[in-house]
């Protein structure tokens, strides 16, 4: 890896065909996140907008993420998110800019995710994790509620499984995480590139705009819309929306090929 790389708190490839990695570049610090470190991350998902269709999100070194960086945040003060700046380059404010994305977010879960980690992977649409990767909340041993990670896992996971994770501040592994539904799969650790990537490339095949569109009603039903009615109406919704905006529902014999995953020179009329 170059000096240039080692330097960088957070770097991007591109990898052709829709997809991009993002990989979080404090392995020394287990990937704490400083405030440089979250504007260094906000600013390369603002670069990757209409970019990717794809973003794998990772961590260097024996971590995913341990969160934010607390020893900074201790020398900042209670208050140092409460200014305009400090709002524009919050935890907080990482975790919108990531579920606002138009890019699908695949969380490769490579080590340790605690408290603040872990609020990245449910504020990504997929996760992958290493089946040995630690992930907990340790904040009741400090004295806090997770305020970040509690409601994400709380809105995830059923109440038992949320409170044994609050309340313990036990970590579970990412096999665990799988068998929980908290992450969508886990595999051996020296798989979890691959995996992530074989996923990412499969997903970014599919049309910008449908996905983008997608990922919005994926968080909209149920989080905010969970009467039936309403959802099946949101559901031709977005199906406007999609054919407005694009030209992929516009042959219906196009649109049948894909359905049936047949190339085109199969196609019958």
């Amino acid at each position: 890896m170059s000096s240039a790389h080692m330097e960088a708190l957070v770097l991007r490839e591109d990898l052709g065909e829709g997809v991009a990695r993002v990989t979080l570049n404090r392995p020394a610090k287990r990937n704490a996140m400083s405030r440089a470190a979250r504007t260094e991350l906000l600013d390369t998902l603002d670069a990757l907008h209409g970019a990717a269709k794809v973003i794998i999100l990772t961590g260097n070194g024996p971590a995913f993420c341990s969160g934010v960086d607390l020893k900074e945040s201790g020398e900042e003060g209670m208050d140092a998110d409460d200014t305009p700046e400090g709002r524009r380059t919050s935890w907080a404010a990482v975790q919108e800019k990531i579920r606002a994305h138009p890019a699908v977010v695949i969380a490769a879960v490579n080590g340790y995710a605690l408290g603040g980690g872990l609020t990245l992977i449910n504020s990504s649409d997929l996760a992958i994790a290493a089946e040995d990767a630690p992930i907990g909340m340790p904040e009741v041993g400090f004295g806090l509620y997770p305020s970040l990670a509690g409601p994400s896992t709380q809105l995830r996971l059923g109440p038992k499984r949320a409170a044994w994770m609050v309340l313990t501040a036990d970590r579970i592994s990412g096999a665990t995480a799988a068998e929980w539904g908290l992450v969508n799969q886990a595999v051996p650790a020296e798989r979890l590139a691959d995996a992530a990537l074989e996923l990412a490339r499969r997903i970014a095949g599919f049309d910008a705009v449908t996905l983008t569109w997608s990922k919005r009603a994926l968080h909209e039903i149920p989080m905010h819309i969970s009467d039936w009615t309403n959802a099946i109406q949101y559901g031709q919704d977005v199906r406007v929306q999609i054919q407005a905006r694009t030209d992929v529902l516009s042959d219906g014999n196009a649109t049948y090929r894909r359905a049936v995953n047949k190339p085109a020179q199969d196609a019958r009329p």
